[in-house]
């Protein structure tokens, strides 16, 4: 089995178009798992149903919980964008799936970890924490986001942890969409679109504090280091 994991598109229309042309040339592919935050983001609806023509499979991740149950301007907006069908469908969305990849085994997909989609795990958190957001699980493999960065770690007592990055709100430093495929190997995919042409795009859907949130982060303008510092620092590390 081979599959292509999408991670973190918050609802970036243009950069998920661009990435599912990349996976339809690419050949064998027996599934497209998208691993949690669809949602938050200026064009979710739209992204969502696309993905459900495509028949990929879901993970929830705390951006779909906050969305249906909006507690800011920027939740309550995007809820109001979804249908009933949407809200529905989401809430039935599993915080985790695993499955038997070529080449590598048994494989876990969530968003964060298994148990907690908010939890903060990134490339330089300590292995003893790694271990302990893992234990019981059992894979040797887990293909997790949520931190819109990319990295590929070996735990000690601990899974192989590795994070796809995001299609659609990147913190890389860098333009593009960032995912992987998954079997025989991790191989980590950085998709180009016309950027400015989509920040018009998006920008028009009247998303809250556009120009703040996701422009930056298109434009390569937020770095890996400064989303690692920022995440650790909310770790309390």
């Amino acid at each position: 089995m081979r599959v292509a994991a999408l991670y973190d598109i918050h609802g970036n229309l243009p950069a998920l178009q661009a990435v599912l042309s990349e996976v339809e040339n690419a050949g064998r592919v027996d599934e497209i798992i998208v691993g949690g935050d669809v949602l938050w983001g200026p064009m979710e609806s739209e992204c969502l149903d696309l993905l459900l023509e495509v028949g990929a499979v879901f993970v929830a991740g705390n951006c779909e919980r906050d969305v249906l149950h909006p507690s800011s301007e920027i939740d309550r907006w995007c809820r109001a964008r979804l249908s009933e069908r949407h809200r529905a469908l989401i809430e039935t969305w599993p915080l985790w799936l695993e499955r038997e990849i070529d080449g590598l085994g048994a494989v876990l997909f969530c968003h964060a970890t298994p148990t907690d989609n908010e939890a903060i795990l990134t490339r330089i958190t300590p292995d003893d924490d790694v271990a302990a957001a893992f234990a019981g699980t059992g894979a040797a493999i887990v293909i997790c986001g949520h931190t819109h960065f990319r990295f590929d770690r070996d735990v000690p007592s601990g899974p192989r942890l590795v994070n796809v990055g995001s299609v659609g709100l990147p913190y890389e430093g860098a333009v593009g969409a960032f995912w992987a495929f998954v079997g025989p190997e991790i191989d980590f995919r950085q998709t180009t679109y016309d950027v400015e042409r989509a920040i018009v795009e998006l920008r028009a859907t009247t998303f809250p504090r556009f120009d703040e949130i996701v422009a930056p982060s298109l434009q390569g303008r937020v770095t890996a280091v400064e989303a690692t510092t920022e995440f650790e620092s909310r770790r309390g590390a």
